[in-house]
Formats: C-alpha cells, sequence, structure tokens
C-alpha cells in the first residue's frame, strides 16, 4: 500500500504544476478553473484511502519527482531494503571446490564414454577383419601342409605311407624317426629330421630321381645327395640289428606246417639271391674309387618261412654262383648237418621242378635229387610269398644305382660299400 500512496501523491503534485502553468499564461483559464474548483471538489478534499480506490492495473511513473514536502512512510522499504530480482549466492550454494572437481571428471569420464562409443564400432570392425584374417590365415596353413612334405602330408592317412614309405602306418613312420633323431645330422636348416627321414624313404621306395626330390623339397640336388647318405649311415646303425638269425628253437617254433610235415625237426630257410647294376663311372677317377671295376653286385637273404628276412650278404662281384654265394656268405654257419635251404633257382639243378633244395652236410650244399625235390614242390607257393619281397617295396634295388654307391665308406673298417648298408636298410623296413 505505500507504493501507491507514494505514486498517488507524485501524480496530485503533476497535476498541480501543470495547472500552475496554465494559469499563469491565460487569464480566462485561471477564472474558468476557479468556477470549476467551486463546483468540482479537488482530490485533495478527498480522503485517498476511502473514496478513491487505487488503481491496481496502473504502472507506476518511474518519471514523476518525488514529493520533496509530502511526508514518507517510515513503514515504506527504502531503495536499500527493496528486493532486488537477482538474488546474491550465499556461501552454502557456491560449488566448493571438491564439487568443481566432480564435475570436471564427471565431464571428462562422459566425454570418454563418448569417445568410447564412438571408437566402439571401429574396434568390432576391426576385430571381426582380424579373426577373419586369423582364420584365413590357419586354413592356408593347413593348405599348404597338405601340399608340402610334411607330417601332416601323411598324418591320418595310411595309403599315403604305404605308397611313399613302403611302412604300414603313419605311428610306424613316427616311431622310426624317434629312432633316429638323436643321431640325424643337421646339414640344411630348411630340412627337419622327418623331412630328411621322408626324403630317403621315397628314394628307396620310389627310386625317384634326384633332381625330381630337389624339387618337391625346395632344395638343391646336392642337399639331397648329402641328405640321403647322411640318413642312411644314421638308418644302418639304428636298424641293422633288426636283421639277425633267431634262435634255433624260435625259428623251429615258426615253421609253417607244410615244412614241418617235409623236414620233421629240421630247420628250413628260404635264400633269395638278386643282383643290383651299377651305372659306368664316367671318369677314371670314379673307377679308382670303386672296390672292382665290375657294375654287377649279387646279394644273398636269408628269410624264414615266415616271411622274416634273418641274414644279408654283402654285395658280391660278376662271375660268383649262387651256390658260392651261398657257402661263402656264413649263411651256412647259423645251420646245421640236415637242414635245408630252399631257392627258386640255382644250386646246379634243373628248374623244371621249379623249387631248388639243398640240404646241409659239412658246410657244403648237396642238392636234392629231382625226385626228392618234387615231394616239397607244394611249398613254392610260399617261396613265391617271400621271394623278392625286398626289391617289390624298395624299388631302388631293381635298378641301376649311381657308381659312387659302390664305393667302400670312409667310415667303416671293414671295407662295407654304401649300396651294402643301403640293401640292409631296406631289408630291416621290410621286416
Amino acid at each position: 500500500a505505500h507504493p501507491e500512496r507514494f505514486s498517488r501523491r507524485i501524480k496530485k503534485q503533476k497535476r498541480l504544476a501543470q495547472s500552475n502553468a496554465a494559469t499563469a499564461t491565460s487569464p480566462a483559464l485561471d477564472d474558468l478553473k476557479l468556477e470549476i474548483e467551486e463546483d468540482v471538489p479537488l482530490e485533495e478534499d478527498v480522503p485517498p484511502d476511502e473514496d478513491v480506490p487505487p488503481d491496481e492495473d496502473a504502472p507506476p511513473d518511474e518519471d514523476a519527482p518525488p514529493d520533496e514536502d509530502a511526508p514518507l512512510d517510515e513503514d515504506a522499504p527504502s531503495d536499500e531494503d527493496a528486493p532486488s530480482d537477482e538474488v546474491a549466492p550465499s556461501d552454502e550454494d557456491a560449488p566448493s571446490d571438491e564439487d568443481s572437481q566432480r564435475l570436471q571428471m564427471d565431464e571428462a569420464a562422459r566425454r570418454d564414454y563418448l569417445k568410447e562409443e564412438q571408437e566402439c564400432s571401429f574396434c568390432s570392425c576391426r576385430r571381426e577383419e582380424i579373426n577373419r584374417l586369423l582364420e584365413e590365415n590357419r586354413l592356408l596353413k593347413e593348405e599348404l601342409s597338405q601340399k608340402t612334405m610334411s607330417e601332416d602330408f601323411l598324418r591320418d592317412d595310411d595309403e599315403k605311407v604305404k605308397y611313399y614309405t613302403g611302412l604300414p602306418c603313419f605311428p610306424v613312420l613316427m616311431g622310426v624317426l624317434t629312432q633316429l633323431v638323436p643321431c640325424l645330422p643337421q646339414t640344411s636348416r630348411r630340412l627337419s629330421p622327418f623331412n630328411m627321414l621322408f626324403l630317403t624313404l621315397m628314394r628307396l621306395r620310389l627310386n625317384l630321381p634326384i633332381q625330381h626330390i630337389a624339387h618337391l623339397f625346395c632344395i638343391d640336388q646336392k642337399t639331397v645327395a648329402n641328405t640321403f647318405r647322411d640318413t642312411i649311415r644314421a638308418m644302418f646303425t639304428h636298424l641293422s640289428p633288426l636283421v639277425h638269425w633267431p634262435e634255433r628253437h624260435c625259428l623251429k617254433g615258426s615253421m609253417l606246417q607244410p615244412f614241418v610235415e617235409a623236414f620233421g625237426n629240421h630247420v628250413a630257410v628260404i635264400v633269395d639271391c638278386f643282383e643290383i647294376n651299377a651305372e659306368r663311372a664316367s671318369s677314371q677317377r670314379a673307377i679308382a674309387q670303386t672296390s672292382s671295376q665290375k657294375h654287377t653286385l649279387k646279394y644273398l637273404i636269408g628269410i624264414t618261412p615266415r616271411g622274416a628276412i634273418a641274414f644279408v650278404s654283402k654285395g658280391w662281384g660278376d662271375g660268383v654262383s649262387d651256390k658260392e654265394v651261398i657257402e661263402s656268405s656264413g649263411l651256412v654257419d647259423n645251420l646245421l648237418p640236415g637242414d635245408f635251404v630252399l631257392a627258386n633257382r640255382g644250386f646246379g639243378i634243373k628248374e623244371n621242378v621249379g623249387i631248388m633244395c639243398a640240404e646241409v652236410k659239412r658246410q657244403k650244399l648237396v642238392p636234392k635229387d629231382e625226385e626228392e625235390t618234387r615231394e616239397i614242390a607244394h611249398l613254392k607257393v610260399h617261396l613265391n610269398r617271400v621271394i623278392g619281397c625286398v626289391r617289390t617295396k624298395y624299388t631302388m634295388l631293381n635298378e641301376a644305382v649311381p657308381v659312387s654307391m659302390i664305393a667302400p665308406c670312409e667310415d667303416d673298417d671293414d671295407d662295407m660299400m654304401f649300396l651294402d648298408k643301403v640293401v640292409t636298410v631296406c631289408c630291416a623296413l621290410t621286416n
């Protein structure tokens, strides 16, 4: 109410001032004013609070000067006490340093979250691409391993093992490798011990040319030749004990029933003599390195009726008969008088019977006559089963070998040829 009263007073004073100014300029207006004042009472005579309601809707005249003569209401609020639109923040409302730090941390966390959200899709795409490339790399490695001469090429495929190595299955191949690893020299960084063994068996089994093997294993021909020689030496050292003459009771116990019926308590052994041709030397130096100038070597192997190779001789030169090889190789030393030696040729007997039989007498072989041989002709099927098994499995023994293979080995004192070791290894692998 106090501001309204103050406003009305200011308006009243303003109107009075305007009236005084008009009176001073025009006397006629003064007379007219007096007449009006007599009829109409002035606002002074009207109590402001009782008769004249305050104009609540009228905005206060801000330009009106204050009435200096008007008494001021002590209860009216002064300019200092007038409420202001802006409220000064109190000490309690002002943010503290801890709150500011918390806000800054929240803002930083929000920015990091937004950044992670933006990078999330990119990271997801990148992760999917990496996983795809890893899977593709794994598949390519598997495909490559199937095309290279590694373990995976033969694993879980016994048919491949038989074809390339002559061994019955992959575990047998790995068992042979386990025995050879300690003594296999690492002459080439590009060939693992498995590659060295696989290379050697492939050449024995398939008689592949050195150049062809070099292409398969991505190495040079000299490396193939050196690897083959080193591996054969290691195999001869570890596998030659597999070719041994069994005890007599074991040999008699392994006799098949047809042999027992034919020979009783005596032992019968099957022999096979085969020849290996050597290539002719192309230089005088190569000829001088060979033990002789003969180019055909004869080998004798003794086989039990069960098919196990129990004896293998060294190579004999041309002009030596099968009978002489049997008597001079040491095979007869393992037999007793009355035992029998069976073969499909030799012994100076006509071959119309189809089987040759000789009895051991005083370290000599006495051929049986034709009639006596006819009685055991039914054993021919068993001879055919075991004779030639080595050369059938390892075809390298059927072809001409390099002249370097019939040269004496430099690391042996018994004047053994490298071809002797090759034949022994083939017999051991057959067992």
